[in-house]
């Protein structure tokens, strides 16, 4: 059984979520990250960022226990380990890549920063708020643009396209209405109502 060490929040979510898809036996160890755990020894062993999520698969490559940590490590780790959702086709996989990649590098950084600077107050607030926010529907408006060309991201549904969903999970709290991105809103509603998909949000993480 693999031990998900995570926290409610969307890079958290990514990995349940996926985990769910896959139909792997998991168990979960929250990290609360209100508390500074992610900063304990025990935690640090599996994650040496301090971030979660972080896993351990107690049956690894060879049969032998392997962590592993960053989420998008993660997903590309049990899709190797499953042969789920990333195609082994060189050409097929490279959207894949590309668009995790975007996630990662993009949508997911710049949207916390949003959360961020809403809780920030004054002449800070106003400047980081505008700027991420600005970026934050331009990001949106890529995913959009995408969408009305494929039904997935990547093609077929993919890695790629939960690791997005994670943070499209906030789109309120990141102030983005979802009828300004018609493509975007068919493609979240449609994960959003996979059985797979609700219990990887419904389960504890906090």
């Amino acid at each position: 059984m693999i031990e998900l060490h995570a926290y409610n929040t969307p890079n958290g979510r990514k990995v349940s979520v996926v985990l769910e898809e896959m139909g792997l036996p998991y168990s979960v160890h929250v990290v609360d990250i209100t508390k500074d755990q992610q900063f304990k020894p025990k935690f640090l062993a599996i994650s040496p960022n301090n971030r979660i999520p972080a896993i351990i698969d107690p049956e690894g490559p060879g049969g032998a226990p392997l962590s592993v940590f960053e989420s998008g490590a993660i997903l590309l780790y049990l899709a190797e380990k499953t042969g789920q959702f990333m195609p082994t086709n060189l050409r097929e996989r490279v959207p894949v890549l590309e668009w995790l990649m975007w996630q990662m590098g993009g949508f997911g950084p710049m949207l916390g920063q949003v959360h961020h600077f809403l809780t920030v107050n004054g002449e800070d607030q106003r400047y980081g708020l505008a700027r991420y926010s600005k970026e934050a529907i331009r990001l949106y408006g890529v995913l959009d643009r995408r969408l009305a060309k494929a039904e997935y991201v990547a093609g077929a549904l993919s890695i790629a396209d939960f690791a997005i969903l994670s943070w499209a999970w906030r789109h309120e709290r990141h102030r983005v209405n979802l009828d300004e991105f018609p493509n975007a809103k068919r493609w979240y509603e449609a994960l959003m109502a996979r059985p797979a998909v609700q219990r990887g949000f419904s389960v504890a993480l906090s």
